[in-house]
This record gives C-alpha cells, sequence and structure tokens, in this order.
C-alpha cells in the first residue's frame, strides 16, 4: 500500500508544531522533477551496469514498506518525528 500522508512533528522548548503533508498532490505537483529523477536513475543503472528492472523493484518494495515507519532526530532541545501513514 502506497503511504497516503506523512505527519512531521517538531518542538522546541516552548512551542510543538505538527504538519500533515498529503502524498498524492504532492506528488502530482512534483511530478516533472520525478519524471527527471527517474530519467537520471535510468541512466545511472546503465552507465555501472545495474539492472534498472531490478532498481525499480528495489525502490518499490521501498516505497510498499513505508506505511507505518516512525522516524525520530534530536539534537540539543529541539526534536523531529517523521510518521508515514
Amino acid at each position: 500500500m502506497i503511504p497516503q500522508l506523512v505527519t512531521v512533528c517538531w518542538r522546541r522548548p516552548g512551542s510543538r508544531r505538527r504538519l500533515y503533508v498529503p502524498v498524492l498532490p504532492v506528488l502530482v505537483v512534483l511530478s516533472p522533477l520525478l519524471l527527471l529523477a527517474v530519467a537520471a536513475g535510468l541512466v545511472a543503472c546503465l552507465v555501472t551496469r545495474v539492472s534498472p528492472v531490478g532498481a525499480l523493484r528495489g525502490a518499490g518494495q521501498l516505497l510498499w514498506a513505508l506505511p507505518g515507519t516512525r522516524i525520530e532526530i534530536e539534537q540539543g532541545r529541539t526534536a523531529v518525528l517523521v510518521s508515514v501513514g
């Protein structure tokens, strides 16, 4: 299942913020850049003699595994939590 919503939370002393990012509208807006990235990845696969189909399969498996992922980063008094759902 492709993730539908990414939640980004960050906190600092005295403040806490939350941002909800819908994945599909962001993909639609950024699709021209996504096409350029896919073309660059295809060229990189051909230059390094990596199977483009295998690389695409690996990227698909990574995308499929994202729902439910939580990443938390703390540095000093600031913390950021990214949750993919």
